[in-house]
């Protein structure tokens, strides 16, 4: 009876172990990958979280979805450890119900991307472990229009807005509307140059110097909360768009494709990132939105990702905006 109980107790200890080995090797790659260290305690801690991640991803794209989940930078975190690093601490009040945005009366065209109509899209950028997704979404839209008027595609600071602008109810590395932004811009009489005032992730002494602003706003436009069809002529007629949406859990290792989600809200009191739309599409019959992100260029396509149009899918038709130069 002895040599049977040895039989069946070291079947499933040898599978787990192997399983074991299977695991620690994808995250072993991964942490060479990103250059990632950590002690005994918090490797094993993240090995796990690493592990449940990965199932979960393996399990998304094997399943019937419009979009493909990847590993990435942040594959040893936590949803609620992202969010607090890299989303808004809380909602931010975007509802500006009724927009002083125009629109034309169209046609639009099927498809637009302002990244192959010149040069007119800065690369994208990384806001770090810092919730300061509005100020990249204000950056970016702030550059795209200037070198729409201009002809010149300058970089922006977005550490200017962290460190100065809290007087338009924005919090630095905890949040705020690119809208406001555009509002501490036009009053402060200007942004600098990200050259000048460098980006650090974290909030700081405000050091801004009127006699190097490079880039000024006249006017601020926002879009008629909802309006979707608003956004879609401001993209299409005029330059790429600030937009605010709610980020879930399964956004965090979106890859491609185009992203839809059952779990988000649609409302204004739920958005809690930033991002910039330079374009729209049509793919298998789906509209989408091409958006420029703030997370490095090794996140999602290169940076960007495509979300379905005209459902406001995650609340991203709830406060959007842009600048007049």
């Amino acid at each position: 009876m002895k040599s049977v109980w040895l039989v069946f107790t070291l079947v499933p200890v040898v599978s787990a172990f192997y399983l074991s080995k299977q695991d620690e090797f994808h995250f072993k790659s991964w942490m060479a990958q990103h250059n990632k260290v950590f002690n005994m305690e918090e490797y094993h801690q993240r090995l796990q979280i690493f592990t449940e991640n990965k199932r979960r991803i393996d399990k998304h794209n094997a399943g019937n979805h419009s979009f493909t989940m990847a590993l990435n930078q942040f594959s040893d975190m936590t949803f609620t450890e992202f969010r607090k690093s890299y989303l808004w601490s809380e909602p931010q009040n975007c509802s500006a119900t009724k927009g002083n945005y125009q629109g034309s009366n169209g046609p639009h065209p099927d498809f637009i991307d302002w990244r192959k109509k010149g040069s007119y899209v800065t690369p994208v950028k990384n806001q770090g472990p810092c919730g300061s997704c509005w100020t990249f979404s204000t950056t970016g839209c702030l550059e795209s229009v200037t070198a729409i008027a201009t002809g010149k595609l300058v970089p922006l600071s977005e550490q200017q807005l962290v460190d100065c602008a809290q007087d338009f109810d924005n919090h630095g590395c905890y949040g705020g509307l690119p809208s406001h932004a555009f509002e501490y811009i036009m009053f402060n009489k200007g942004l600098m140059t990200e050259k000048d005032y460098p980006y650090t992730a974290v909030e700081g002494i405000c050091v801004y110097k009127p006699l190097l602003a490079a880039a000024f706003v006249k006017d601020v436009v926002n879009v008629t909360a909802y309006d979707e069809m608003g956004m879609v002529d401001a993209v299409a007629t005029r330059n790429p768009v600030s937009f605010a949406f709610e980020v879930t859990s399964d956004f965090m290792h979106y890859h491609q494709g185009v992203y839809t989600s059952t779990k988000c809200h649609d409302t204004t009191d739920k958005v809690n990132h930033a991002v910039l739309a330079v374009g729209y599409g049509q793919e298998n019959g789906t509209p989408y939105w091409i958006v420029k992100n703030s997370w490095g260029s090794s996140w999602g396509i290169d940076g960007y990702f495509l979300i379905e149009r005209g459902r406001n899918m995650c609340g991203l038709a709830a406060c959007s905006s842009f600048p007049v130069v």
